[in-house]
């Protein structure tokens, strides 16, 4: 297997960020992985580093094929840059934060999509969803009463410290990365962090 892409999902709250902000300060020297800043309608914020977009220019790009990955969600646009197509096909190993309903999508279009989700208890997610308080987060019970099923390599519980989840996270890119680059590794599996 030749690069990829790694798609990290999960519902909101689960804390997909914070572990990617961990994976990329822990992986980020490695020239094996890419981490690519998200195009997404709305400033960047404390919660996510994001590449700010128009509507507009979100619409276009995504008529015009600019985009390896694009979706919408709670009113905003999302979309992976175009660029991390070529990045895969080198051989490299793209980690991105995507809408769970993008992934079936991502899976036809996409080179080695591999799937890694991020969860917590239900609990979990409500409090840290209430303490983030952000506007375009809309109703709370909406979001953490979405159910959207999919089948992942990895799953992470993201419900203790996240160093702890986040080294799950780092193992299992590292294991990916190996098999990526021709040398022999166990195969990635689930995992309660």
């Amino acid at each position: 297997m030749r690069g990829g892409f790694v798609l990290v999902v999960g519902p909101s709250g689960a804390g997909k960020d914070t572990l990617l902000r961990l994976a990329r300060d822990a992986l980020g020297q490695d020239p094996r992985f890419v981490f690519p800043r998200r195009f997404v309608t709305r400033a960047p914020s404390a919660h996510e580093d994001n590449v700010a977009l128009t509507e507009d220019a979100f619409t276009e790009g995504a008529a015009a094929g600019a985009f390896a990955l694009h979706w919408r969600a709670h009113g905003l646009g999302y979309a992976i840059p175009g660029e991390m197509l070529d990045q895969a096909r080198s051989g490299r190993v793209v980690i991105c934060n995507v809408s769970r309903r993008i992934v079936a999508q991502a899976r036809e279009t996409l080179p080695n999509v591999g799937v890694v989700t991020i969860t917590a208890a239900p609990e979990v997610l409500a409090r840290r969803l209430a303490a983030r308080a952000r506007p375009e987060d809309g109703d709370l019970r909406t979001r953490l009463d979405r159910v959207v099923p999919v089948e992942a390599e990895c799953t992470i519980w993201n419900d203790r410290d996240p160093d702890s989840a986040a080294a799950v996270l780092v193992a299992h890119l590292r294991k990916r990365a190996a098999l990526a680059f021709g040398r022999p590794g166990p195969h990635p599996g689930r995992s309660r962090a």
